[in-house]
């Protein structure tokens, strides 16, 4: 199957409630996926096989997954016929809840994240659910955001532990455990590897002053953690996306993306004094897991998606610089010629778009299922 498919999430009637959709880049064969599959109520995609017509789907049961115990399932869903061919590790469940973060080369074994005893932990087992191995332990603190190195040999992931969110670098198996950067004002979020495996790009949010997490600049690091460096200024990365649509309440981190085969990686570069129309409220209410108030009239100025080159520091603007425009969440075509994204205004439903390498030919392709926004893209 060409690498022409972009699969993203459709928004439904509130947070909770997400199914999966699929699109081309020249914006035919738009497709929303439905299963018969009772008590499902939110669909995700997750990684792809390496023949290019299956990907992996996690399904959730219960509404309220910020709270840690909602029951999730993992398929294998076929591109080309659309069909659901199998549970993964249907009887062996290592947790209730355990969505997926890589398969491993030959796929066969798959890099799950489950929540165990209440944490959020790594974990590599078989499609089966057999030969399961912890990578960390919930005693070691809550764990994810995970990505594979180039070579299939590390894991690197954020831990938010005390004294704050950090980066760390192990084996498939658990050892050799780097902290790659750690200090108590500092929230580093989001390790993703370079195309060469030489360097770890991160996000790096002064969680003390900035309580919402809106905002962070962008690191990059050896996986041995030296040769640490800031490449971006003034916390100018939109981190925490939560975008303008108070229907939807959906968002979630806004992470940064090499370019595959390059040196260079998306920046979502926020206009000076930007705000979102969310607030974040100092007194949670747990039955809102955002935990956050909407104020329209505050909203103000946008986000850009650029290209970063980590070690010239050298930016070139992808997007325009407009006004309550919002562009965010990119997703690399596996040849980086082409990089979906979200756009959002304030008010409005996130929107999924399409742009050349250069910035050039961007294209609107869908609004999602019902209207109510599409977000989290990836190329199938």
């Amino acid at each position: 199957m060409k690498d022409g498919w972009i699969v993203f999430s459709s928004r439904g009637e509130d947070y909770a409630h997400a199914s999966v959709s699929m699109i081309r880049a020249d914006g035919t064969g738009l497709r929303h996926l439905e299963f018969d599959v009772p008590k499902q109520v939110s669909w995700q995609a997750g990684p792809a096989f390496s023949d290019g017509r299956r990907i992996v789907l996690h399904s959730v049961e219960d509404e309220r997954t910020w709270e840690h115990r909602s029951v999730s399932h993992l398929w294998i869903y076929d591109l080309e016929t659309d069909r659901l061919l199998t549970e993964i590790a249907s009887d062996r469940r290592p947790a209730d809840f355990m969505p997926a973060a890589a398969l491993l080369p030959g796929d066969e074994r798959i890099v799950i994240n489950p929540i165990i005893d209440g944490r959020q932990c790594v974990m590599t087992m078989s499609l089966d659910g057999t030969d399961q191995e912890l990578v960390t332990r919930p005693e070691e603190g809550f764990t994810y955001a995970i990505a594979l190195s180039p070579d299939a040999t590390r894991l690197t992931f954020h831990v938010a532990g005390p004294p704050n969110y950090f980066i760390v670098v192990a084996k498939l198996d658990g050892s050799e455990r780097t902290v790659v950067a750690q200090h108590p004002e500092h929230l580093y979020f989001g390790p993703q590897w370079s195309p060469d495996g030489h360097w770890l790009l991160f996000e790096d949010c002064h969680s003390g002053s900035d309580p919402e997490h809106f905002r962070a600049d962008l690191c990059i690091a050896r996986p041995d953690g030296s040769e640490l460096r800031v490449v971006t200024e003034g916390q100018s990365q939109w981190f925490a996306a939560a975008y303008g649509d108070p229907a939807s309440r959906s968002g979630g981190s806004n992470i940064a993306r090499w370019r595959p085969g390059g040196t260079v990686c998306t920046y979502t570069r926020l206009q000076p004094g930007s705000r979102t129309a969310w607030r974040f409220n100092p007194k949670p209410d747990y039955d809102d897991h955002f935990n956050r108030d909407y104020h329209p009239e505050d909203a103000r100025g946008g986000a850009q998606i650029c290209l970063l080159d980590p070690l010239s520091g050298a930016i070139a603007e992808l997007t325009p610089n407009v006004g309550r425009q919002w562009d965010f969440r990119t997703a690399w075509s596996s040849d980086g010629t082409k990089l979906a994204f979200c756009r959002a205004r304030i008010g409005e439903p996130p929107e999924l778009w399409v742009m050349e390498a250069d910035g050039s030919g961007a294209r609107f392709l869908s609004r999602g299922k019902v209207r109510r926004g599409a977000d989290h893209p990836s190329w199938a």
